[in-house]
């Protein structure tokens, strides 16, 4: 994942907001357990992974995207992890980050910042979210090489 693209966007889509948020990356954070005051949102979005063992390449269309998000003494901070995903054609392959498009970590801030609203202002918004923009993927989603399904995850939508 590009962390400063991430930050630069998250940084323009909360400009608007009452108070300053910053953007941490945390590999730790899990589904359904937040630490206690924070809020959690949960996403899928696509992007394309590459094997650093191989050099092979996928797009996947069920990729999770994990935001923890919590507003303390004028100061918001929000968690996020992508899970990650192996190759299928090697064995022992590492779990490789996503490369999610410009596009689409746009969109997933734009809804995140939504969530924000209603979950930390308390603002009446709607349940709605913009859809990602999926990629042609030509074979079925592995659970046995995603990390978010090895852990449970992935059945979310």
């Amino acid at each position: 994942m590009a962390e400063p693209e991430w930050t630069s966007i998250f940084r323009m889509k909360t400009m608007d907001l009452q108070h300053s948020w910053r953007l941490q990356f945390d590999e730790h954070i899990i589904p359904d357990t937040p630490i206690y005051g924070w809020e959690q949102y949960i996403r899928n979005t696509c992007a394309w992974f590459k094997c650093t063992k191989c050099g092979r390449g996928w797009p996947s269309n069920r990729v999770m995207v994990l935001f923890n998000m919590c507003l303390t003494d004028g100061e918001g901070v929000v968690k996020v992890r992508a899970f990650r995903q192996n190759c299928k054609m090697c064995s022992e392959a590492p779990m490789e980050k996503p490369s999610i498009t410009s596009d689409n970590i746009d969109i997933l801030l734009e809804n995140l910042v939504k969530k924000i609203r209603i979950k930390c202002y308390k603002e009446n918004l709607g349940e709605g979210h913009k859809p990602f923009v999926s990629l042609e993927v030509n074979s079925p989603h592995e659970p046995a090489h995603c990390e978010a399904c090895i852990g449970g995850y992935c059945t979310r939508n």
